[in-house]
């Protein structure tokens, strides 16, 4: 049986987390408008979130809307950068090679989910270069095996706008909204994770994460922050 002792409570968000949220909603929501929809989807429990990568606010952004905490992994080097590394430690980001996802992180990330935390990653590997959905790194698949937990798409738009990876600063106005899809869960998520699914597997989380993308474009490309109509065909 895995060891939970040193793992933190899985819906309760510490003192750090905490502040630094409620600091960053002040900041955000008037910058950008922060929005997201589709929050009642996530698992009660533990979960794998897949999210695209378009700038460094996106776990910021998405974290800071949520009333639990995430777990998400993080390249190594971040940790030893003053007060930088102290943060990362106390949100429960986790440190990952970007050279290579040792088994060790893998194992690590796998303990976390079954004890209950939601864990993120950005199966991309690395920012965008133009906004869109890059092809996923083949590492993530690993992790969703030894997991065994739920798989979330999420989708996200307007951080690139806000702070692309050529961008020295975030840029005040371009609005951001994120999109939760439908958990990959019971036999669907059984079926992808036999061995010689691997590309299966990638491509049905790439379109997942695709789609909810594409509805989060959509979504800040309106005049106004509306709920969607409903089709009259």
């Amino acid at each position: 049986m895995t060891d939970q002792s040193q793992l933190p409570h899985p819906t309760r968000r510490n003192w750090v987390w905490f502040i630094l949220q409620w600091m960053l909603l002040v900041v955000a929501i008037p910058m950008w408008g922060v929005k997201i929809r589709g929050r009642e989807k996530l698992p009660a429990g533990g979960a794998l979130l897949l999210l695209n990568h378009q700038s460094f606010l996106d776990p910021i952004i998405f974290a800071m809307t949520l009333r639990r905490p995430v777990s998400f992994l993080a390249r190594d080097s971040l940790f030893k950068v003053p007060i930088v590394g102290w943060i990362l430690r106390r949100t429960y980001v986790m440190p990952i090679s970007r050279e290579a996802a040792s088994t060790a992180s893998i194992r690590e990330a796998a303990r976390r989910m079954q004890h209950g935390l939601l864990v993120g990653i950005f199966p991309e590997g690395t920012r965008t270069a133009d906004g869109n959905v890059n092809e996923f790194k083949p590492g993530f698949v690993a992790l969703v095996r030894r997991g065994q937990v739920p798989v979330v798409p999420i989708g996200i738009a307007g951080t690139f706008q806000a702070y692309s990876r050529k961008a020295m600063i975030p840029r005040p106005g371009p609005r951001i909204c994120m999109v939760v899809g439908d958990p990959i869960v019971g036999d669907e998520l059984e079926q992808l994770t036999k061995r010689g699914e691997e590309e299966t597997l990638a491509a049905v989380a790439h379109e997942r994460v695709s789609a909810c993308h594409r509805e989060a474009e959509e979504w800040r490309a309106r005049r106004w922050f509306g709920p969607r109509k409903k089709s009259t065909a």
